[in-house]
């Protein structure tokens, strides 16, 4: 994505919003949905995520088409544990990356 940066007076107050990066494992996603369920650390399932090729605002990037690409092969291979970073800001939530881990 883009970086921007802005100047602003040290006698203004500014709103930053909280960004939280959490890892979970990935179970299953849906390549044609592009629905993914993955695990949480107090062992519930969390299914409100999408493949980051799936956006409701503009079009998905190449780091985003290569982050899903990996994770639904991975996935199709079996042969390792798969891991996402989640990405949440401003009431959003998406996957950013992925991890892929020996079993």
């Amino acid at each position: 994505g883009k970086k921007l940066e802005d100047l602003c007076p040290s006698s203004h107050n500014l709103d930053v919003p909280v960004v939280v990066k959490t890892e979970y494992q990935v179970l299953d996603a849906n390549e044609d949905t592009g629905e993914v369920t993955l695990l949480q650390e107090n062992g519930d399932t969390k299914e409100d995520l999408n493949l980051p090729t799936v956006t409701k605002i503009g079009e998905p990037t190449e780091d985003d088409k290569k982050t899903a690409d990996e994770i639904l092969k991975a996935l199709a291979d079996g042969t390792k544990t798969v891991s996402c970073i989640v990405q949440a800001a401003c009431g959003e939530e998406k996957i950013i990356a992925c991890k892929l881990s020996d079993n």
